[in-house]
């Protein structure tokens, strides 16, 4: 990136509005997008309906612990394969059957719950095979993103890419939580969530053929294992992606806002709903001020000042009786999230030739997969142990221990200043 023409922070100069939205000038990116946030919203619903269901069931916050595991373990079992086939299948066809894939097993969730619910057992068994179609779907999404857009046009589109995924779980949450209370139970949330998926499915088989990519090499131990290679030997990249597994998976507090609801703060699932988005409230915001105003110097500094203020807010999250601040709590929590999202996603892919990037995508997943839905599982022992509010707070001071480790343990993080420039 170029430095700011009118001091840091400043739009760089000869940019005009219309270079604002520039990655939008390009068909596969709007369908992309548009597949993409389908998708989510359809996800982002049906964790709420899943949440309380769960919770309205056996009260157990243990349980809620089970709905991140079931979802993270295929990603970690799956990661070498998923990267693998990422990288030799035409990515656009793999999002096109994770979506399918996902079409079917919302509407498997929609007839369970129109059974006995309180068998949890086939629930947790649908949530494992959203676990698998993710695993795939996550590697060839991302690493598909560098080649909807030119180089020039990549930076506008992670910002505007992460900042539109964000409204979207703004919106998700609140309808799913509006939709459970409105209909009385989650059968309709599942049912939305399966035509979002299915419409996401529809859409990516309009793309258009992308360019080829170099002819895959035979697939070998070493082949499958490159994408660990090459994060392991690349400091701050590793640097990056560890600092944000072990922030989010101490400080994620998401897996007990159905507690913090329901228990603490006494309210009903359109509450949940609203929690939910809360946080990409913040991170929607940061991530459309990053598309205009992008950072320029001292990107590794900021995102561990970041980090730290997300440990921050979920210590007042964690201590917090009030809805408002829970609220304002939260949308910081996304805020500051926001930012190392940002950097992180620049410094993998830009860096990352595109002939492995999806065994450095699934890499680099896992890592996500690990701070969220084993951060779920994490809370929701902690919490069954030492109960909801002492297991977010100890998480916050968590991760304030976590942004000091990594200062200390990967100085070439720290030293990071303007984002590199795409490779491949």
């Amino acid at each position: 990136m170029n430095s700011p023409a009118h001091g840091e922070g400043a739009p760089v100069a000869g940019v005009t509005p219309v270079m604002w939205v520039a990655a939008f000038r390009h068909r596969n990116f709007k369908l992309f997008q548009t597949a993409r946030l389908s998708g989510v919203l359809g996800t982002q619903m049906q964790n709420v309906a899943i949440g309380w269901q769960i919770y309205a069931v056996t009260g157990r916050p243990m349980d809620l612990a089970w709905v991140g595991l079931a979802q993270f373990l295929p990603a970690v079992c799956l990661s070498l394969v998923t990267g693998h086939v990422a990288d030799r299948v035409e990515r656009r066809r793999i999002l096109a059957a994770c979506y399918a894939a996902t079409t079917v097993l919302s509407a498997a969730l929609f007839v369970l719950a129109r059974g006995e619910q309180g068998r949890l057992g086939p629930i947790y068994a649908v949530l494992a095979g959203i676990g698998v179609a993710r695993a795939f779907q996550g590697p060839a999404s991302q690493s598909i993103l560098p080649s909807l857009v030119p180089p020039e046009h990549f930076g506008n589109a992670v910002a505007w890419s992460s900042s539109l995924w964000q409204m979207t779980v703004v919106v998700g949450p609140t309808l799913g939580g509006f939709a459970y209370a409105a209909f009385g139970g989650p059968s309709a949330v599942y049912a939305m969530a399966a035509c979002c998926s299915l419409s996401a499915c529809g859409l990516v088989a309009t793309m258009r053929s992308l360019p080829p990519r170099a002819r895959a090499g035979p697939t070998t131990r070493a082949s499958l294992f490159a994408g660990v290679k090459y994060v392991a030997s690349n400091q701050i990249v590793l640097g990056a992606i560890t600092l944000d597994l072990f922030a989010v998976l101490l400080g994620g507090a998401t897996a007990l806002l159905p507690v913090y609801a329901r228990d603490v703060l006494h309210l009903g699932p359109w509450a949940l709903g609203v929690l939910r988005s809360a946080p990409a409230v913040g991170a929607a915001s940061t991530g459309i001020a990053l598309a205009l105003w992008p950072l320029q110097k001292r990107a590794g500094v900021k995102m561990l000042a970041c980090v730290a203020l997300f440990g921050a807010a979920t210590v007042v999250f964690g201590l917090s009786r009030s809805f408002p601040l829970s609220l304002l709590a939260l949308v910081a929590i996304g805020a500051f999230d926001m930012v190392s999202v940002y950097v992180r996603s620049a410094l993998v892919q830009l860096a990352t030739p595109d002939a492995m990037r999806g065994r450095v995508s699934a890499v680099n997943l896992v890592f996500v997969g690990a701070s969220n839905e084993l951060g779920e599982f994490e809370s929701g022992v902690t919490a069954q142990w030492l109960g909801a509010v002492p297991s977010v707070v100890l998480g916050g001071v968590g991760t304030l221990l976590v942004v000091a480790m990594c200062a200390w343990r990967f100085p070439e993080l720290r030293r990071v200043d303007t984002l590199g420039q795409r490779r491949g």
